[in-house]
């Protein structure tokens, strides 16, 4: 009777892209950076915010929020790059093409976990913009409303008004008009004059006092723009920065999984980080026997 002897050798790939590795590493991906982005909104790491006062935060805060994108990014990526590379199936061939092939399965997850985090924004917004479209009394009525909600508030504050009274089509045009506050030549003197007008109409103000509170709002509007405008940049820029470090880290840790697939070494650019592999292999020393006296 014949014996028949388990086939030990390693299982090859027949195709050059496992696409079921790079959807698993890019739902991992997306799946850990959701969590850490609830994470740093859960603690005030947010570069934008519905609340009026978020505009006063400091620079340092700013920054520290890009730099929580960051780390976000690379802990997210280098997890899906590296099961992108760790669990698919090696090839026979050159190292630099087996390390190329690894890469390449990290960076597809990257960008497959960024089109289903951009497709997740996407089917949020539209929900959140369903849901205010609904609703028939909705208050941002002018593109203006989200981010000079506070300062159309005051400048429409009136000690007694009529009860159902809607002032949505006066605070959208207010609203417009403040938005060219930001512009080089700044709110037009016709522009001013209709505003002082409205406010001491809908508010009982004397003219003098409708000035002083117009141009007390449109220097505020100017700042409030110019603020949101460098949290914009920040936020914009953090998130480029972001995305192309995730892939880098995407397809270095790829090719350390890979590495680790094939149970060889990290490449010589990878040294440092292969410090646990150095350890678990290193031999371990004998502990020295120390002889048992003789009894007399």
């Amino acid at each position: 009777m014949a014996t028949v002897v388990p086939d030990a050798s390693p299982r090859v790939a027949t195709r050059l892209i496992s696409w079921s590795s790079v959807v698993g590493g890019a739902f991992s991906a997306a799946a850990l950076s959701s969590v850490l982005t609830a994470f740093g909104v859960a603690i005030g790491l947010s570069v934008a915010s519905t609340s009026p006062t978020w505009r006063d935060t400091s620079a340092a805060l700013a920054l520290l929020s890009g730099l929580f994108l960051l780390l976000q990014a690379l802990a997210a990526f280098g997890v899906g790059g590296y099961i992108a590379g760790r669990t698919r199936l090696g090839f026979a061939g050159p190292a630099a093409d087996v390390e190329r092939s690894d890469g390449v399965h990290g960076l597809l997850a990257w960008a497959l976990a960024v089109l289903i985090g951009l497709l997740l924004a996407a089917a949020v917004a539209g929900l959140v913009n369903t849901t205010t479209k609904s609703q028939p009394t909705a208050t941002n009525a002018s593109a203006a409303e989200p981010v000079l909600s506070y300062e159309l508030d005051r400048l429409f504050r009136a000690p007694r008004r009529p009860a159902n009274v809607d002032l949505t089509a006066e605070r959208a045009e207010a609203g417009r008009i403040l938005l060219t506050s930001a512009g080089h030549t700044g709110v037009a003197a016709d522009d001013r004059a209709y505003l002082i007008q409205q406010v001491a109409g809908l508010t009982g103000l004397t003219p003098v006092d409708a000035e002083k509170r117009v141009d007390d709002t449109i220097g505020k509007a100017h700042d409030a723009i110019r603020k949101t405008r460098q949290s914009a940049v920040i936020l914009a820029f953090s998130a480029a920065a972001a995305l192309l470090l995730g892939a880098v880290a995407s397809w270095s840790s790829a090719v350390a999984g890979g590495r680790h697939r094939d149970g060889e070494p990290l490449p010589r650019w990878m040294s440092h980080g292969d410090y646990l592999t150095r350890r678990r292999n290193a031999p371990v020393a004998p502990a020295p026997i120390t002889p048992r006296p003789l009894p007399e």
